[in-house]
């Protein structure tokens, strides 16, 4: 049987142990569950999570005596990149421009952080606060 094809969202229980081995790398179960908090999930559902998440082709495993060793094969970036276009897509309408409005309206940007990202999305250097525009050495 092939492995499903990697366009799948993640569950909760999935994206913790994702998170886990992106920020840990190679761990066993035993290890997996001392990372989380109490009260502490059962070693067979982190098991049977882990190894849904191998049936997915999102991460694979090495023996090593009688433990298994399980390791990211879904690159985090391709996770972000995809989930947020998928937050976009469901609670915004596929429209990034009211995503940000949200995010203005909730004050959880602000009008700095939004030149800065004009001037990112410009390829533009944006100053510093606090440093004047006079004379970079440019012509103009």
């Amino acid at each position: 049987m092939a492995k499903k094809e990697k366009t799948q969202k993640l569950t909760e229980k999935e994206s913790v142990i994702m998170r886990l081995l992106w920020e840990h790398g190679a761990m066993s179960v035993a290890q997996m569950l001392e990372h989380y908090s109490e009260p502490r999930p059962h070693f067979n559902t982190v098991s049977t999570t882990v190894r849904i998440l191998e049936d997915k082709g999102f991460v694979g495993h090495k023996a090593e005596g009688n433990r298994f060793f399980y390791h990211a094969i879904a690159r985090q970036d391709d996770f972000r990149e995809r989930t947020l276009a998928n937050l976009i897509k469901d609670y915004f309408g596929n429209s990034y421009k009211r995503a940000v409005s949200a995010l203005v309206e909730e004050k959880k940007i602000s009008v700095d952080d939004l030149r800065e990202i004009i001037g990112m999305i410009e390829g533009k250097e944006v100053p510093d606060k606090g440093t004047d525009n006079q004379d970079k050495g440019t012509d103009n």
